[in-house]
């Protein structure tokens, strides 16, 4: 009789500590991922080329020779998020405000 009353201590401490380490890495992992930067990451709602600000065509066409803007978004603060394609056919995403100012370039 003593036995099973061991046996079941252990097996109910084993299964006190496998549930405790899954709990344990379950947090961990979410607290990894809120340690993101979330700059980029504010609700951008896509737009027309034609209506970016004259001052950030310009500043792509300054600083980024032969590129073209694929496609634009804009977010409530006035930041723009642009995908250009540049001549040799690579994709670049850079982060503006209404002033043709760069913000991030990626």
């Amino acid at each position: 009789m003593k036995k099973y009353i061991f046996a079941s201590a252990i097996l109910l401490g084993t299964l006190t500590v496998t549930n405790a380490q899954s709990s344990a890495t379950a947090v961990q992992k979410d607290a990894s991922t809120t340690t993101l930067p979330t700059a980029v990451q504010d609700d951008f709602k896509e737009v027309k080329v034609s209506e970016l600000p004259q001052a950030i065509t310009d500043a792509v066409s300054k600083d980024f020779k032969d590129a073209t803007v694929t496609q634009a978004y804009k977010n409530a603060k006035g930041e723009y998020k642009i995908v250009v394609s540049t001549a040799d056919g690579a994709k670049r995403t850079l982060l503006a405000n209404s002033k043709g100012e760069w913000i991030k370039k990626q």
